[in-house]
């Protein structure tokens, strides 16, 4: 197998060669830097979703660094120290203000990451080529920022939600969830291999959508947020945030493109790995 060392920080220029591991595998050639992927996860996860796609993607020569939001994952905060949006996209937020001027990465937003995705956009249009939502809660800029998730939870009967746990923490109050191990296996997880499922109860973490922070912040602005080139991708099997809902918020929100992985469940970077990464990296070339 062809070993290539990719320097941080240069641009480079993929040609497809083939490849039995990786369909879309790529050389490279060329000094400049690789196109960059900055990922967030979804509400309770973390960074370690990106397992599986993080090794495909640098394997395609791309740079793809994946965040845990604050108290996710492997970031050291508790959830009581997080009452906001912004204090929860921080990490993200950290990442993008370290990005080099004049360059752009490409951002993935996943399940409810699609908020400090929007959030991101808002605070830094400038250093994202396109924002990628990946089966995720995706904000309008007309309506206030809480109107998606509250769409969301209506439509959503409560027995889907199985031994979820919600509680509440600090004052004011802000309403937390966290992710039951009936409701991992088969809602967010059921069509992912059964490693995964134990990594997500080993994993998840209690976390929020911040709907009381939501339901008082001003709009995203066309100016910033809406400036920004959106994909959105639909996960065709998704039984967390199905199909129908991912689509009334395209028509909600209009995008500029639509992909759609067949048989992903809400956790796509699972249950399609490889599709998922072709996915990206054709994003990649058309849009950054």
């Amino acid at each position: 197998m062809l070993t290539i060392k990719v320097l941080p920080l240069h641009r480079i220029i993929p040609t497809h060669i083939p490849s039995s591991r990786n369909k879309f595998r790529t050389t490279m050639v060329g000094t400049a830097q690789p196109k960059h992927f900055v990922a967030v996860h979804g509400v309770g996860h973390g960074s370690w979703v990106y397992y599986k796609l993080q090794s495909r993607i640098e394997a395609a020569g791309y740079q793809f660094s994946p965040i845990s939001l604050a108290a996710a994952g492997n970031n050291g905060k508790k959830l009581e120290e997080v009452r906001s949006l912004h204090d929860y996209t921080e990490p993200l937020l950290e990442a993008l203000a370290a990005v080099p001027e004049g360059q752009k990465v490409i951002l993935v937003g996943h399940s409810g990451g699609g908020y400090p995705a929007a959030y991101a956009m808002e605070k830094y249009p400038e250093k994202i080529a396109v924002a990628v939502f990946l089966n995720a809660l995706m904000p309008d800029s007309k309506n206030r920022p809480s109107y998606v998730i509250e769409e969301y939870l209506g439509r959503t009967p409560p027995e889907n939600w199985m031994d979820t746990q919600f509680t509440s923490y600090g004052d004011p109050p802000i309403s937390a969830l966290t992710c039951g191990p009936k409701f991992i296996t088969d809602s967010l997880y059921n069509l992912s291999p059964v490693e995964d499922h134990a990594l997500g109860k080993l994993s998840v973490r209690p976390g929020s959508l911040f709907m009381e922070d939501l339901s008082t912040m001003e709009k995203f602005s066309d100016e910033k947020f809406g400036s920004v080139p959106r994909v959105y991708v639909i996960a065709a099997e998704d039984k967390t945030i199905p199909p129908e809902f991912q689509r009334w918020q395209i028509e909600n929100n209009p995008v500029a493109e639509v992909k759609e992985l067949k048989g992903a469940d809400h956790m796509p970077m699972f249950t399609q790995p490889d599709a998922l990464a072709k996915c990206l990296a054709d994003i990649a070339e058309k849009y950054a």
